[in-house]
């Protein structure tokens, strides 16, 4: 007679994860080592899973945007690359939206990996776009993944009445409840929520989540947290990577499979560098032909700049974005531009400035609107904007303002000591002529707590008065040379 045969009740598990690449493909050379890229980071995970066949590798969202590469061919070029790198699920974010919902589907029927989210529908028929889960096995383990984004942040589809996402954190925690109470019985022996709804949101879900639901890990995207461990709520272990190619999150555990649940666990953010990644090659030589057409097609000089401009911070006034928002005041007569601080996405940017640098620190591409405002609505607009939400990490929208425009703000009091424009305070009567991205627009109540509603009813309706923000700035820059701008004048946090 046969022994039966006995299953191992401690098994190791390695995730790796990443989050919010936004087409950060290309190798950098940083203080004479070479740094981040998506062949070195292909090169670390083909390491891991020769090391540790235990291992799965997960994107919780934002493959797209930041890069010429990948707006040049909408995705398709990421696409192809990622199939390359070959995670094992991936989880949609706000910005695989940019394109398009059709063009995203489109996108989807390329990848040779699962992409999965469990809240995006049609509307008329609650039809889920994507498969909410996977079930991966690996040495005998079940593994369950969840994809989970909120209406809070997937404000670009916010005006298409054919898509609807969940509302809030209360629905999402509803869903992932549905889900795992489903297939519980499949018996499970860990489970991973993949997110893209920034950190302290994902702290907020874990502790809305039922401890019976089994949900063991949260691996998070949206607010480019970089972290030196992980959170831990609700016995929920809580992580998320920063942002790019320039490091990998890396979890290694012991599952306990009788309880399905963590036994042990040791998580690092480990540097994707030459030193401890060996390149992918046929990546690189991936990467390289589509580098050679983009280069060929955005090489042109665009200007000169004074000096390197920098853009390090979304929540206070910077040197890049008081430039952008400066030319785009000037160039459409507009009193105020409040520029996105998230449209710029580079760090800085050097005196000399070619196309593709434009197109990369500035990737989107909307029109402008410009509406009417009373001095009264814009400073309650700011004061919002500066709510203590933004101080404390959470994603929230923030602007730069264009010349003329001054504030000071006190956090202890929330209140301003000072509100002028060109000089001389504003008087809360005074109407002003604001620029705004159309994305911007539409979302305002998000960004500045107002609805188009109330502004209508003193300002009248806006209308476009441009159809490309891109057109402006390259006009711009191209016709003035030696652009500069000292930030620290627009914007004074006390």
């Amino acid at each position: 007679m046969k022994k039966p045969v006995l299953r191992r009740r401690y098994r190791p598990l390695t995730l790796l994860h990443s989050n919010d690449l936004h087409g950060d493909f290309l190798t950098e050379n940083l203080d004479e080592k070479l740094v981040g890229g998506v062949s070195l980071l292909s090169g670390y995970v083909n390491k891991a899973r020769a090391e540790q066949p235990n291992t799965l590798y997960c994107i919780a969202g934002d493959m797209f945007r930041g890069s010429v590469i990948d707006s040049e061919f909408h995705g398709i070029s990421t696409i192809e690359i990622m199939n390359m790198l070959l995670p094992d699920v991936v989880t949609i974010g706000n910005h695989e939206t940019d394109y398009g919902v059709a063009h995203l589907l489109f996108l989807e029927k390329c990848a040779k990996f699962p992409i999965i989210n469990a809240n995006m529908f049609i509307r008329n028929n609650h039809a889920r776009l994507f498969e909410p889960y996977t079930i991966i096995g690996i040495d005998g383990m079940k593994i369950l993944f969840i994809g989970v984004l909120t209406e809070e942040v997937l404000a670009q589809t916010r005006k298409d009445d054919l898509i609807g996402t969940l509302v809030d954190i209360d629905d999402a925690a509803e869903e992932v409840g549905r889900i795992c109470n489903a297939y519980n019985s499949v018996d499970i022996d860990f489970t991973v929520l993949l997110t893209h709804i920034g950190f302290e949101e994902d702290k907020k879900l874990a502790a809305k989540l039922d401890p019976a639901w089994g949900v063991d890990v949260i691996i998070g995207g949206h607010s480019h947290t970089l972290l030196e461990e992980p959170a831990k709520v609700n016995d929920i272990l809580i992580v998320q990577a920063g942002v790019g190619t320039d490091q990998i999150g890396r979890f290694d555990l012991t599952v306990d499979t009788v309880k399905n649940c963590v036994a042990d666990w040791k998580w690092q953010c480990v540097p994707i560098t030459s030193e401890n990644c060996p390149a992918d090659t046929e990546l690189e030589r991936l990467i390289t032909q589509y580098k050679d057409k983009t280069d060929a097609k955005y090489s042109r000089m665009v200007t000169r700049l004074n000096r390197r401009l920098t853009h390090p911070s979304r929540t206070c006034e910077t040197e890049l974005g008081g430039l952008f928002a400066d030319a785009l005041q000037e160039s459409l007569g507009l009193d105020v531009m409040l520029l996105a601080s998230g449209s710029i996405r580079a760090g800085a940017m050097e005196p000399i400035v070619l196309l593709s640098d434009l197109l990369e620190a500035f990737p989107y591409d909307d029109p402008v609107m410009m509406l009417n405002v009373t001095g009264a609505q814009l400073q309650d607009m700011l004061l919002y904007m500066m709510r203590d939400e933004v101080w404390e990490g959470i994603h929230c929208e923030f602007y730069q303002f264009s010349q003329g425009l001054r504030v000071v703000y006190d956090r202890s009091t929330h209140e301003m000591s000072e509100f002028s424009f060109r000089d001389r305070p504003i008087d809360p009567r005074q109407v002003f002529r604001i620029g705004l991205q159309m994305y911007h627009f539409n979302n305002m109540d998000l960004g500045f707590g107002v609805s188009h509603t109330e502004l209508e009813r003193s300002g009248g309706k806006a209308r476009m008065i441009a159809t490309s923000c891109r057109d402006i700035l390259d006009e711009y820059l191209s016709t003035h040379r030696f652009l500069d701008h000292e930030a620290g004048e627009r914007l004074i946090v006390r």
